[in-house]
């Protein structure tokens, strides 16, 4: 026998308009059956909860990050807001007397950027603090940091640069310890282990990300992480057995281009309504800050230098080709406006099927042409408000003043009427989508505005997070609003978001499926 509740006492905005709010909810066995007055609804109750004057919203949705990446950066030496190279030797010091020295030393996550002198370590400072292997994720992932135990376990001391990866060397010839795109995969790749201890590792940090996850209101994510753990065969089961059991998260899993094949022959089931199979993912470019994104022009800051295209337009046709093959949509990392030329080009050449819907992720740097054509498209993007506060100012630098109107133009996608989901990219962002619903209204930075045409209202920031994560997916005719017939998912906070400072609310119930997955306190 199901239950039926009402949810009452508190301000519910339904997202279907703005400043739209109703009294109470009624739920039962996970949907919305019924939304009206709390005197009528409370006589079909089977349970009242109370939501002490707080503020409900549909369940908020994290349109792209990397799960398991969240939950192992929770785990381990986070160097995110480390601001010189002498504060990341220290704390690479301290961490490494815990580490067997047969074992790595993984830390995530530095951004050099922020650093007052931008200076990272050498390689001969990495080795001084131990003989072991260490490793170090720049923050944008494409890019890594290794002494030389780490680059010899890689295989990457002669490694042959070409459009594909690179290593760092000094003027010398000399390895820095910095590797690029595929160098870097390699360095990664170099760390993975297997075996049941390994997936307990694995279901370990996907616990870590979910429960923080739901400290932030958050009610699902859209992930993507078979390629980076070893065979997918390992994620795959650990992403399985955990939501098996908790049942209390909704993952939307995007299935990256090297394993796709793979995956889709092996039938794998995927359980609904808590793990659903998702797009295949593939790579365009890289990133502003490893000056890796592909432009049109060259880097303003550097004369000559365009970045490069990770795949070849022959590469790319065979792999839009494949993923039509199966009728799955594509979901494309593109950073620079090069890149988004490319894919939009293979989307025009070669679409989706009928009621199928691709997705740009990023879309850094797109012109009013390319907005033109994305909008003839069934194209959503998933943006990252947050790269704002992360990227300026330096990334003006990087692309000119002339290209600045074009980049992170989240307004100017919404007024194409191209659909748009918000999320982190974490573990690059923090995984709070109230950081990241500020940075789409303010995109503001220590008092600095960067942009101001580009800001957002507060409705179509967290339409960004509610409707905006349902219809990416296709699931807009159950999921993003409050409304009868859809799915009992909320975000509860302890304020308005539609007043006030909006990163200083805080959630204080999340709700899946019409239970109760978080509570504060």
């Amino acid at each position: 026998m199901y239950v039926k509740k009402v949810w009452i006492n508190g301000t519910i905005y339904t997202m279907e308009s703005e400043g739209d709010t109703i009294e109470a909810v009624l739920t039962e066995n996970g949907r919305i059956i019924a939304c009206g007055s709390t005197e009528d609804l409370k006589k079909e109750a089977d349970e009242i909860i109370d939501l002490q004057g707080a503020v409900m919203y549909p369940g908020f949705v994290d349109s792209h990050l990397h799960m398991i990446g969240v939950g192992l950066q929770l785990m381990r030496l986070d160097l995110s807001s480390v601001q010189s190279k002498e504060e990341m030797l220290y704390l690479l010091t301290i961490a490494s007397q815990n580490i067997p020295e047969d074992s790595w030393l993984i830390a995530e996550g530095f951004n050099e950027n922020q650093f007052l002198d931008p200076t990272i370590p050498t390689l001969q400072e990495l080795d001084a603090i131990r003989q072991g292997p260490i490793a170090i994720s720049r923050i944008c992932r494409h890019v890594y940091l290794g002494n030389t135990a780490a680059l010899r376990a890689a295989n990457l001391e002669n490694y042959t640069d070409s459009d594909k990866g690179s290593v760092g060397r000094d003027e010398q010839g000399n390895l820095t310890g910095l590797v690029y795109e595929a160098a870097a995969e390699q360095l990664r790749d170099a760390q993975i282990q297997e075996g049941e201890q390994y997936v307990n590792e694995l279901k370990k940090a996907l616990n870590v990300a979910m429960d923080t996850m739901l400290s932030k209101g958050l009610t699902a994510g859209h992930t993507e992480d078979f390629a980076y753990y070893g065979p997918y065969q390992e994620p795959y089961r650990a992403y399985r057995e955990v939501l098996a059991e908790r049942q209390d998260f909704r993952c939307h899993l995007l299935m990256h281009y090297y394993v796709f094949e793979e995956m889709m022959e092996a039938n794998l089931t995927f359980d609904e309504p808590f793990m659903e199979r998702g797009a295949m993912k593939i790579f365009a470019d890289g990133s502003f800050g490893g000056s890796t994104a592909a432009l049109v022009e060259d880097y303003a800051d550097q004369s000559g230098w365009k970045g490069t295209l990770i795949q070849t337009d022959e590469e790319m046709v065979k792999l839009f080709q494949l993923a039509r093959k199966y009728d799955a949509p594509i979901a494309v990392h593109v950073i620079g406006d090069a890149a988004a030329e490319q894919v939009v080009t293979m989307m025009e050449r070669y679409p989706a099927a009928e009621g199928v819907c691709d997705r740009l992720i990023h879309a850094c740097l797109v012109n009013e042409d390319l907005l033109k054509r994305i909008a003839k498209l069934p194209v959503a993007v998933d943006v990252q408000p947050t790269f704002v506060t992360s990227d300026f100012p330096w990334v003006a630098e990087r692309l000119g003043e002339a290209r600045l109107p074009y980049a992170y133009a989240w307004k100017s996608l919404l007024e194409h009427r191209i659909p748009c989901a918000g999320s982190s990219d974490g573990p690059i962002e923090r995984i709070d989508p109230l950081l990241g619903i500020e940075a789409a209204v303010t995109r503001k930075k220590d008092g600095v505005v960067y942009g101001v045409e580009q800001c957002i209202s507060r409705f179509e920031a967290i339409q960004m997070y509610t409707r905006g994560g349902a219809e990416i997916i296709g699931k807009s005719h159950e999921r993003g609003m409050i409304k009868e017939g859809f799915v009992a998912d909320f975000s509860v906070f302890d304020r308005d978001l539609f007043q006030g400072t909006i990163s200083e609310a805080q959630a204080v119930m999340t709700v899946v499926d019409g239970r109760i997955a978080y509570q504060q306190g």
